[in-house]
C-alpha cells in the first residue's frame, strides 16, 4: 500500500497553498519492495495535483497519460472550473479502467484511491477544490468533494500507513506548530522515518500549488536523510539542481547544491520529531 497525505495552507486571505506528499515504496505481498515508485503528480501547465495509493500498475500508467494530456493542452483549459476539471479527469480515468482486466488474479489489488486537488485560474481570488476518487472490488467506483478546512490542516490521508500517521499527528495537533502547514509535513517525515508498516518506505515526495494567479503546480525536490530525492528517486550532485524548488524534512526552502536552507529563509524546527 502507501502513505499519502494531502493538506492545505491557510492565511488571513484564505487558502494559500495545497500539497500532496507520498512515500515511495511499491511492495508485493510483503515479500519484496521497490523504494523508487512515483505516487504524486503535478501538472507543468496548470494548477493540478494528484496522489494515489493501493494498486500501482493501473494508476501509474493512466495518471501519467492523463497528466501528459493536461500538459499538452488537449484535456483542460484555463476557463474550466474546478468541478469541470475534476469531471474531465475522473471520466478519463474511468474510461481507461473499462478496458482494464480487473478479473485477472494478481492484476490489481482490491482497492485504490486518488486524491485530486485543483485551482480555478479565471477568478480574481483563486479557488481551490479537492476530490476523492476510489475503486473497490465488488463495489466499483465512487467519488466525492473533500471539504476544505478553514485553517492549515490535513485534507485527507490515504493508504495502509494512514493509521500510524493519524495517531502520530495527534502529538502535532497539540504541539507548538499546530495549525500550520509545516506541522503536517513534519509529522509525515517523522511517521515515515519510524513507520512499522512494511508496505511504506523510501523517501518523501511532494507536489504543491500556490495561490499566485496563473501559476502551475510544482514538483518539489526533497532533502531527506542528507540525500536529494525528486519524485522518490535519488539525485546526485549536479550544477543544475536548482532548476527545481527544494524542501527539507522541516519544510524549509533549501539550496539543491548545498542541501542547506537558503540564506534568509524562515527556520522551522520540529521539536516533536523522534530520533
Amino acid at each position: 500500500m502507501s502513505l499519502v497525505v494531502s493538506w492545505i495552507g491557510v492565511d488571513t486571505h484564505g487558502t494559500a497553498s495545497a500539497y500532496i506528499a507520498g512515500d515511495s515504496r511499491i511492495s508485493w505481498n510483503k515479500s519484496a519492495h521497490f523504494d523508487y515508485g512515483r505516487k504524486v503528480y503535478a501538472s507543468k501547465q496548470y494548477p493540478e495535483l494528484l496522489g494515489y495509493c493501493g494498486d500501482v500498475l493501473f494508476p501509474s500508467i493512466v495518471v501519467s497519460q492523463v497528466f501528459e494530456m493536461i500538459d499538452r493542452n488537449v484535456l483542460i483549459n484555463e476557463k474550466h472550473t474546478c468541478k469541470q476539471k475534476y469531471e474531465i479527469v475522473k471520466n478519463k480515468i474511468l474510461s481507461s479502467f473499462k478496458s482494464y482486466p480487473t478479473d485477472v488474479a494478481g492484476i490489481t489489488q482490491d482497492q485504490f484511491q486518488f486524491i485530486y486537488i485543483t485551482k480555478e485560474t479565471i477568478l480574481k481570488k483563486p479557488k481551490f477544490e479537492a476530490y476523492l476518487m476510489d475503486w473497490k472490488k465488488g463495489r466499483g467506483w465512487r467519488g466525492k468533494e473533500v471539504a476544505l478546512p478553514n485553517k492549515s490542516s490535513i485534507l485527507y490521508t490515504l493508504g495502509s500507513g494512514s493509521i500510524e500517521y493519524t495517531e502520530n499527528y495527534k502529538r502535532y495537533e497539540e504541539g507548538p506548530t499546530h495549525g500550520t502547514s509545516r506541522a503536517v509535513f513534519h509529522c509525515f517525515c517523522d511517521t515515515l522515518s519510524h513507520i512499522r508498516d512494511p508496505n511504506c518506505g523510501g523517501a518523501p515526495q511532494i507536489v504543491g500549488i500556490y495561490r499566485k494567479p496563473e501559476s502551475s503546480a510544482i514538483d518539489f525536490g526533497v532533502i531527506y536523510k542528507n540525500n536529494r530525492y525528486f519524485l522518490g528517486k535519488n539525485i546526485e550532485k549536479a550544477s543544475y539542481l536548482n532548476n527545481i524548488e527544494w524542501r527539507n524534512r522541516l519544510f524549509e526552502i533549501c539550496d539543491g547544491l548545498t542541501k542547506k536552507p537558503k540564506p534568509g529563509v524562515a527556520r522551522q524546527p520540529d521539536i516533536l520529531k523522534r530520533d
